[in-house]
C-alpha cells in the first residue's frame, strides 16, 4: 500500500516528521486509489444462489444465520440401483432402475455452529425439525481445525489421501435417492447458522482483518463472498462508514462521535476566510432520486428481496446496493432510507484552508466547522503550496426503522414424513380379468403430510430371509374402524346402518358420491376383510368420519359382513394408491412386509398379509331354493364368477373358471355324502329326503372351493 511504502521513503529523507508527511501523503493515494467512493457494485445476490464446482470458486465466510449455496468440493458417480417385479399373471417382469449419489458441499471457510433447513431445487430436502424428506445419510463437520476425515470419503480415495478440510465447514450426502430430482444432484442452498445471533457490522469487518469502530448495524446474516475490498465497499454504502487509515491501518469508521473543531484560518494567497470554509453544494439531481437495497429475507426463507427509498424534488437516477445479508424489511428500508439521506447530504461540500497545524487530519477523521452544523467527515486531504486544503461532507444520522413490507412469496412446505403405515391386503380382481395368483395389495401412507412414499422389503419365509418388492404406489386414504356397521344383506342397499372410522391424519378427507358413481366403483373401501362402498359421508371432527349409504358384500366379500371389529383396517381403494405384491404365495400363505422410509425406524414390527384365496376361488353360488314336485325335489341354484361382476348384458356372467363344476355336500342324520356335479342342480328322491338335511354347495374353481351356500330342509312328511 502506499502509505506503507510512503511512510518509510518519507522517514528515510525528513525523519519523524518525513515519515508523518509521506504516511498522510499515501494515505490520501490509497483511499483514492483502493478506497475510492463512487459507485459500488458488491456481489449479486443471485451468485448465492449458483452451486459449481469450478475450480477457483470462492467459498465464503459466513456470519448469523443465511441462506447459500456452497460448492460441491468431492463427489461420486451416480450409483445404480435395480429392480425387477412382475413376471406373474402371465405378465412380462419389469426392471426399473433408481440412482443415488454421494458427495460434498463446502459451505464457509469460517466455523459454523449447524445446519437447519436445507432446499434442493427450491423446495425443501430437510425439515425445520431436522427430517429429510428423501433418504440419505448425512454428516455435517463444522469447520473445526481438529474435524476428522470424513469416513466415506477416506473409504473412496484411500487412506491418506482425503482431506479433512480443516477450518472449512462442509456437509457430506452419503446415497441421496436423486429420483425426484431427474436422476441428477439438485441445485441445493443451506440455512447455515454460524452465529448463534445477528452479528454487527463493525464484526464482519474485524473477521476480515479491518479494525472498525460505530459500526453496530445489526446484520441477521452475511456472507462475505468476495474480495474484502469488494466486502468493505458494500458495508460502507449499505450502513455509511467510511474507510480511514492511521498511517499504519486501515480501519472503518461510522456515525458521529469524538470530533475535532476547525475554523477556516484563511492560509494561501486565494483564502477566502469565512469561518466555515467554501461551501459547495452539487446540484439536486447529481444524487440519486431513488435507492434500493437488496438483501435476504427470513420472512421469505431467505429469498431475495428489495426495498426501497426516494426523495422527493428532480432528477431521475436511481441507483442499487445489492448486500448478501439477512435483514428484515423495515431494518432493509431503513437502510436504503440512510443510503439516499447520505447521497443527498454528500452533495455539499466544504474546503477548509488550514496551515501545518492540519496535517495529522487523514482522511476519514472527523471535525466540526465553526458556524456550520453537525459533524463533518475528511473526504479529501490536499497538501498545496505547503498549504493543507481538507474537502468535507457532511455525516449524516442513521434513521429510525420503520414499518415495510417483505412482500409475498410461495415459500417450500415443510411437511415431515413420519413413520409409514402399511395395510396390506388381498383384493378381489377389479378390472374383470381372473387371477392367476393371490392379488395381495398394500396400502400405505405416512403418519406425517410429507410422506410420499418408501421401499418394500418382503419375506415369504416367516422372515428368515428378505428380498426387495420395490416402492409403495401413491399416498392412499387409510386409517381403522372405530364402529364396525354390522350385519346387513348384500344384495340390498344398507340405509340404516353406518360404520365409523379414524384417518391416519387430519389432512385426509372423504366425499359424498351419488348412486350413478356408485355404480360405477366409487367409495370403494375394505373394511376389515369386507369390500363395501359408501355414498354419505360425515366428519365427525378430527380425523373421525361417519360412513352411511353402503354397499355391502362387494365383489364376492359377502362372508365377510358383520365380522368386523374395532380396530380393524379401513382403507379407500383406488387403482393408483395400491401396490401389487407379485410374489408366489399359496392360498393359506402368508408374506411379512417391512417400509423403508427415511423416518422409519430400523427396529418396526413386519405387517403381515394373509391370502384367504378371495382373488383366486369362485365367490360362493346364490339362489339356493328347493322345489317339490310329487315325491321328487329338485334343488337349484345360480352361479356367480370372480370376474364379469358388472353384469353389463343382462346375460350369464363369464365363468371364469377352466370349466363349470360343483361340489354339493348333504348331511342327513349323522350321514354325510359328497357328489360333485357338472351343472347347477340336484334331484333328491324321496328317500334322500326321509329325514331332515342339510345341503353345501360350492363351486369348484381352478383353484379350489367356493365359500358353501347352505340350504336346510326338512323331512319329506313335513309339510312346512
Amino acid at each position: 500500500m502506499a502509505t506503507v511504502v510512503l511512510t518509510v521513503a518519507g522517514g528515510l529523507i525528513g525523519g519523524p516528521f518525513g515519515a508523518g508527511l509521506g504516511g498522510l501523503i499515501g494515505n490520501a493515494i490509497d483511499h483514492q486509489l483502493l478506497f475510492k467512493q463512487g459507485p459500488r457494485e458488491g456481489p449479486r445476490l443471485a451468485d448465492l444462489r449458483v452451486q459449481t464446482s469450478s475450480y477457483g470458486t470462492a467459498v465464503p465466510q459466513l456470519f448469523g444465520t443465511i441462506r447459500v449455496a456452497g460448492s460441491v468440493i468431492w463427489a461420486t458417480d451416480l450409483i445404480e440401483h435395480r429392480a425387477t417385479e412382475g413376471g406373474g399373471k402371465g405378465r412380462p417382469s419389469a426392471t426399473s432402475y433408481s440412482y443415488t449419489a454421494s458427495f460434498a458441499i463446502a459451505l464457509s471457510t469460517r466455523p459454523i455452529l449447524d445446519v437447519g433447513r436445507i432446499w434442493a431445487d427450491g423446495q425443501l430436502l430437510r425439515g425445520a425439525a431436522g427430517d429429510f424428506k428423501v433418504r440419505t445419510g448425512f454428516r455435517l463437520y463444522t469447520g473445526a481445525e481438529d474435524q476428522p476425515v470424513d469416513p466415506l470419503i477416506a473409504a473412496i480415495e484411500g487412506s491418506g489421501r482425503a482431506p479433512a478440510h480443516r477450518g472449512t465447514a462442509y456437509a457430506v450426502f452419503e446415497d441421496l435417492e436423486l429420483a425426484t430430482f431427474g436422476n441428477r444432484i439438485p441445485q441445493l442452498s443451506f440455512e447455515v447458522i454460524a452465529d448463534a445471533d445477528p452479528v454487527p457490522a463493525g464484526s464482519v469487518a474485524r473477521a476480515l482483518g479491518v479494525a472498525a469502530d460505530g459500526l453496530a448495524t445489526p446484520l441477521a446474516g452475511f456472507s462475505a463472498q468476495e474480495s474484502m475490498r469488494t466486502t468493505l465497499d458494500t458495508l460502507c454504502a449499505a450502513t455509511g462508514a467510511w474507510v480511514q487509515s492511521d498511517g499504519a491501518a486501515v480501519r472503518l469508521q461510522a456515525g458521529t462521535g469524538a470530533a475535532r473543531a476547525m475554523a477556516d484560518g484563511g492560509v494561501g494567497a486565494d483564502a477566502q476566510p469565512t469561518g466555515r470554509g467554501v461551501r459547495a453544494i452539487a446540484a439536486a439531481d447529481a444524487a440519486p432520486r431513488r435507492l434500493s437495497i437488496g438483501y435476504y429475507d427470513p420472512a421469505r426463507d431467505y429469498q431475495a428481496g428489495v426495498q426501497q427509498a426516494a426523495r422527493q424534488g428532480t432528477g431521475t437516477r436511481e441507483t442499487r446496493i445489492d448486500l448478501p445479508a439477512v435483514l428484515d424489511a423495515g431494518s432493509a428500508k431503513a437502510m436504503a432510507a440512510g443510503a439516499l439521506a447520505r447521497t443527498d447530504l454528500a452533495r455539499e461540500r466544504r474546503t477548509l484552508t488550514l496551515g501545518w497545524e492540519a496535517l495529522t487530519l487523514a482522511p476519514g477523521a472527523r471535525i466540526t466547522i465553526d458556524g456550520a452544523p453537525g459533524q463533518w467527515r475528511v473526504d479529501r486531504w490536499l497538501l498545496e503550496n505547503m498549504v493543507v486544503k481538507l474537502e468535507c461532507v457532511p455525516i449524516a444520522e442513521a434513521p429510525l426503522a420503520g414499518a415495510a413490507s417483505p412482500g409475498r412469496a410461495v415459500t417450500a412446505p415443510d411437511a415431515q414424513r413420519g413413520s409409514t403405515i402399511l395395510l396390506p391386503f388381498e383384493l378381489p380382481p377389479l378390472d374383470d380379468v381372473a387371477a392367476t395368483v393371490p392379488n395381495l395389495v398394500v396400502a400405505a401412507a405416512g403418519t406425517g403430510s410429507g410422506w410420499r412414499r418408501a421401499a418394500l422389503l418382503a419375506s415369504i419365509d416367516g422372515g428368515a430371509s428378505w428380498a426387495p418388492a420395490g416402492d409403495t404406489a401413491y399416498p392412499a386414504i387409510l386409517g381403522t374402524v372405530q364402529v364396525p356397521p354390522g350385519a346387513a344383506r348384500a344384495a340390498l342397499i344398507d340405509g340404516a346402518g353406518y360404520a365409523e372410522v379414524e384417518l391416519a391424519r387430519a389432512d385426509m378427507v372423504l366425499a359424498n358420491v351419488d348412486l350413478a358413481a356408485l355404480d360405477a366403483g366409487a367409495n370403494l373401501a375394505m373394511l376389515g376383510d369386507e369390500l363395501l362402498q359408501f355414498g354419505q359421508v360425515q366428519s365427525l371432527g378430527g380425523t373421525r368420519w361417519r360412513l352411511s349409504q353402503l354397499w355391502r358384500g362387494r365383489r364376492g366379500t359377502e362372508a365377510a359382513i358383520g365380522t368386523q371389529r374395532a380396530g380393524d383396517r379401513f382403507v379407500l381403494v383406488t387403482r393408483d394408491t395400491l401396490k401389487p405384491l407379485d410374489l408366489r404365495v399359496a392360498i393359506g400363505g402368508s408374506v411379512q412386509l417391512l417400509a423403508q422410509g427415511s423416518d422409519d425406524p430400523v427396529d418396526a414390527p413386519a405387517v403381515t398379509a394373509m391370502s384367504n384365496g378371495i382373488s383366486l376361488l369362485p365367490p360362493s353360488p346364490v339362489q339356493l331354493r328347493a322345489t317339490r314336485q310329487g315325491d321328487i325335489t329338485q334343488i337349484g341354484w345360480a352361479r356367480r364368477s370372480r370376474v364379469g361382476w358388472a353384469w353389463r348384458d343382462g346375460v350369464d356372467v363369464p365363468l371364469g373358471e377352466e370349466s363349470e363344476r360343483y361340489q354339493v355336500e348333504i348331511a342327513r342324520g349323522g350321514e354325510r355324502s359328497v357328489r360333485t356335479l357338472d351343472a347347477p342342480g340336484l334331484t333328491l328322491s324321496a328317500e334322500d329326503r326321509a329325514l331332515p338335511l342339510t345341503l353345501a354347495v360350492r363351486q369348484i374353481g381352478t383353484h379350489g372351493l367356493s365359500p358353501a351356500a347352505q340350504l336346510s330342509l326338512p323331512s319329506l312328511g313335513d309339510d312346512r
